[in-house]
């Protein structure tokens, strides 16, 4: 009963109950991976009657996540008592955040085409959303640290340093992650370009060639520039740092965000190292060189 009565905004209950779900059955459900190659989605999409076109369901899946932290971290402290939150409870709540306005929000519209996803992977993505929102959203608002003095139990000069470190971090793994991202658009972008032109040498009075003006779908390549150039998922791998640098201002005793790092290692790990199988199947071993598929030189 208590998991219906209290779970927006959640009780300390729940909140646990989330913790504890998300922080060891999510790993091991992502584990399924590893003995399966199908991905309903991205390259590995494949045609169903039930897919959810990609734009659509991309920003439903991942919007949720701090859409709920959101909510959380305005609607708790009045049910625990708290006045106002200390200010790195908030800075942290805004790295979240920024962070999910550009993947949830502008992605969709960025990407000059997404492929369709199927629905058991939107639905797992929105788990991962749900859970991973409630779980910061709560240690934020009111379950974690909730003065000043609670976060800087180290000297406070260690503590600052550690907060700022962290949040360079985070910056230059979103950055990268930002840059790698626009790499693989750039792929599209160049392709539809190209059969713009085509078209336009076709039939120069319409603009229409055989195509007939339809977008660019399926295109792909293998990146060449940044982290590409050693690996093949250079955007996994940015996220993993820039979500280290996230666990580190909030500090070792962060579940919450030592969780969010877990699972986006168990999740995306074995997405990465099939995705190599498919790079190697599609273009050749040949084309792909000494690439590994996410840790330089390792993996």
């Amino acid at each position: 009963m208590a998991l219906i009565k209290d779970y927006m905004p959640p009780s300390r209950e729940n909140y646990e109950w989330v913790l504890y779900f998300f922080g060891y059955y999510f790993p091991l459900f992502s584990t399924m991976q590893w003995v399966t190659s199908w991905y309903g989605a991205g390259k590995t999409s494949a045609d169903s009657r039930f897919n959810i076109p990609g734009k659509i369901a991309w920003l439903t899946m991942e919007a949720p996540g701090f859409c709920t932290l959101l909510y959380i971290m305005n609607t708790l402290p009045a049910e625990t008592g708290l006045a106002s939150l200390p200010l790195e409870n908030k800075i942290m709540g805004s790295l979240f955040v920024i962070h999910y306005i550009y993947r949830a929000l502008m992605c969709p519209f960025l990407n000059p085409s997404m492929a369709p996803i199927h629905p058991f992977v939107w639905l797992s993505a929105l788990t991962f959303q749900l859970c991973n929102g409630t779980s910061i959203g709560c240690w934020l608002a009111g379950y974690g640290p909730t003065t000043r003095a609670e976060w800087q139990k180290e000297a406070n000069y260690k503590a600052a340093g550690r907060m700022m470190l962290g949040i360079m971090i985070w910056a230059l793994g979103l950055g990268a992650n930002i840059w790698h991202d626009d790499e693989l658009r750039e792929i599209r972008r160049a392709a539809a370009r190209n059969q713009k032109k085509q078209a336009a040498e076709a039939d120069p009075s319409t603009g229409k060639g055989k195509s007939g003006g339809k977008g660019v779908e399926k295109v792909y390549m293998i990146p060449q520039n940044g982290f590409f150039t050693w690996i093949l998922y250079p955007h996994y791998l940015c996220e993993w740092i820039e979500w280290a640098g996230f666990w580190m201002v909030g500090g070792l005793n962060c579940v919450p965000a030592r969780n969010f790092l877990t699972n986006e290692i168990f999740a995306m790990l074995p997405r990465a190292v099939s995705g190599k199988k498919w790079y190697v199947d599609k273009f050749g071993k040949e084309k792909v060189g000494n690439r590994k598929a996410i840790i330089p030189g390792i993996l």
